[in-house]
C-alpha cells in the first residue's frame, strides 16, 4: 500500500518519478492568470491567521462546507476567524475523493511543513502552528518561495495599476503585470452593471461617453495605458462565444437603452458582445498580446446567496451552451483581416473538450508555435480527472508538446501547490505511455517536452 502524499504521489511509474524529480519539480512558475490582489502584493502583506491567508474568500470551500451541513454563520457569517476554520477542519474528512482533499494537505504541507491530516482533532494544533509561521511567510516572500518568477493578476479597464506600478518600481525578483478584463464594458444584459462601469470609465479617461463609438475610444484609451505598465494579455469571462453583427446605429441604439435602463435582448446582448470583442481582439494583435477566452459557466444561480454576498459567493456552476458555430464565425472573421492574435481558449463544460481542441487546429498559422491554444483545465476541471482529459483532448486533436501549461487562477497566495499537482500529472501521464510502450523510451527527449509545457513554452509565448 502506498502512503498517502508520499514523495511519489500521483507519479505511478519509474519513468514517471525520473521525468518529475529529474525535470518538472525544480523549473520556475509563470503564473499567467490568476486572481491574485496587487495591492496585497505591493504592501507585501502579512496575514493575521491561517484563516485570512487560505479560507477567505475561497469559494471552492464554501460549497464544501454548504455541501457538509454547516450553516453560512460558520462559512461567511459572523462567527471569529477561528471558528470558522474549526468547522473547515471539521468538514475536510469529508472531502475525501474531492480535489480539495488532495489539494488542502499539499497547501499545508507546502509552505507549513505540516503532515498532519486535517480534521476537527487536529485543528487547533495546526492552526496555531501555521500562525506562528505567517510572520515568515508575507505575499512577496511566498512567491519567491514558490520560485514564481512571473505573474499576471487580474483587472478591470478602470483600475489605474498603481499598485503594480509600485512592485515595479521596488522589484522583488518576481515581476506581476495586469491583464485587461472588459468583461464589464459589454454587459448591456445588465444595466446596472455596464453603467456603473461607463460612468467609471468616463471618469477615469476624463471624457464624455455618449456613444458606442466614444465607448470604445474610451477603452482603447485604458488598453493602451495596460500595455504601458507592461500588460501583454487580455482575458474575457463568457458564458458561450457569441457571433451576431450589427450596424453603427443599432450598436448605439443598444448602447443608448442601456443607459436609460433598459436591459438588451438576447439577441441586442449578442451583437453588443460581438462588436465590443472583435474590438478589443484587434487591438490585442495590433499590441501583440495574448487573449484569453474563458468559456462555460453560468454563474450567480442562487439568488438569496448572491443578494447576501455578493459575486463569487460559490454558487456558480457548468453552463451547456453551444458555442462551435459562433468560436468558428468570431476566430475565422479575424483571421480573414490576419488579425487574429495568439489565443488561448478555455473550457468549463468536459463534453466539450474535443470541440475547443479541434477548434484550436482550425487557426494555427504558423506564426508562433502553437498560437491558437486549448487552455489547461480550467475551475471545476482544474483536477486530476479533468486536467487528464484536457490533456488528452489536447493530445489527439493537437501538440501536447507546445502546451503553454498550468495556472492558477486563483485569489489564494497558497494556491501554487497546484502547479505541483498539475506537474506530477503530467509527468505521471507520459511516463505510464512509456511504461505501456506508448511512447518511446527516450527520457531525454521527453523531459524537455515536460520542461517546455512547465516553463520554457509560456515564457516563448508570452514574451513578458
Amino acid at each position: 500500500m502506498k502512503q498517502f502524499l508520499s514523495e511519489d504521489f500521483l507519479l505511478q511509474t519509474e519513468t514517471a518519478k525520473r521525468l518529475y524529480f529529474d525535470y518538472a519539480a525544480n523549473m520556475p512558475i509563470i503564473d499567467y492568470h490568476n486572481h491574485l490582489p496587487p495591492d496585497q502584493i505591493a504592501e507585501n502583506k502579512t496575514f493575521a491567521n491561517l484563516y485570512e491567508i487560505w479560507l477567505k474568500g475561497d469559494h471552492y470551500k464554501w460549497r464544501a462546507m454548504r455541501a457538509n451541513g454547516v450553516a453560512e454563520e460558520y462559512i461567511t457569517g459572523n462567527a471569529d476567524d477561528y471558528t470558522k476554520f474549526r468547522h473547515w477542519a471539521a468538514t475536510t474528512p469529508y472531502t475525501m475523493r474531492n480535489p480539495l482533499y488532495h489539494w488542502t494537505h499539499m497547501e499545508l504541507r507546502n509552505p507549513f511543513g505540516v503532515t498532519e491530516l486535517l480534521s476537527e482533532k487536529t485543528a487547533e494544533k495546526i492552526y496555531n502552528d501555521c500562525n506562528a509561521q505567517l510572520p515568515q511567510f508575507t505575499t512577496q516572500r511566498l512567491l519567491q518561495h514558490f520560485k514564481v518568477e512571473t505573474l499576471c493578476t487580474t483587472d478591470d479597464p478602470v483600475d489605474d495599476l498603481s499598485h503594480h506600478q509600485h512592485i515595479a518600481n521596488k522589484p522583488f525578483g518576481v515581476s506581476v503585470f495586469p491583464t485587461f478584463r472588459p468583461d464589464r464594458a459589454m454587459a448591456v444584459d445588465n444595466p446596472a452593471v455596464f453603467n456603473q462601469f461607463t460612468d467609471q470609465l468616463s471618469a477615469v479617461a476624463n471624457t464624455s461617453i455618449e456613444s458606442f463609438e466614444q465607448l470604445l475610444e474610451a477603452l482603447k484609451g485604458r488598453h493602451d495605458h495596460f500595455h504601458a505598465a507592461g500588460c501583454r494579455l487580455s482575458d474575457h469571462g463568457l458564458n458561450t462565444f457569441y457571433f451576431a453583427n450589427a450596424s453603427s446605429q443599432e450598436l448605439n441604439n443598444i448602447f443608448r437603452n442601456a443607459r436609460n435602463q433598459q436591459a438588451a435582448n438576447p439577441l441586442e446582448n449578442a451583437q453588443f458582445k460581438t462588436a465590443v470583442l472583435l474590438a478589443v481582439a484587434e487591438w490585442n494583435h495590433q499590441a501583440g498580446w495574448a487573449q484569453q477566452f474563458h468559456v462555460g459557466a453560468i454563474r450567480n444561480n442562487n439568488s438569496r446567496l448572491l443578494s447576501r454576498l455578493g459575486a463569487d459567493a460559490g454558487v456558480d456552476s457548468i453552463g451547456d451552451w453551444q458555442v462551435a458555430e459562433a468560436m468558428s464565425r468570431f476566430f475565422d472573421t479575424l483571421d480573414k483581416k490576419e488579425r487574429l492574435a495568439k489565443t488561448i481558449v478555455y473550457n468549463l463544460n468536459p463534453a466539450y473538450n474535443e470541440v475547443f481542441a479541434t477548434m484550436a487546429g482550425n487557426f494555427q498559422d504558423g506564426e508562433v508555435p502553437g498560437k491558437i491554444q486549448f487552455g489547461s483545465g480550467w475551475w471545476f476541471l482544474d483536477q486530476k480527472d479533468g486536467m487528464e482529459k484536457q490533456m488528452n483532448a489536447l493530445s489527439n486533436m493537437g501538440l501536447l508538446s507546445r502546451f503553454v501549461g498550468m495556472l492558477t487562477d486563483s485569489r489564494s497566495f497558497l494556491s501554487y501547490s497546484r502547479h505541483e499537482y498539475f506537474r506530477r500529472i503530467l509527468c505521471n501521464l507520459i511516463g505510464t505511455d512509456v511504461e505501456e510502450g506508448e511512447l518511446p523510451n527516450d527520457v531525454a527527449w521527453l523531459g524537455k517536452m515536460v520542461q517546455d509545457i512547465c516553463y520554457y513554452n509560456a515564457k516563448a509565448y508570452f514574451e513578458f
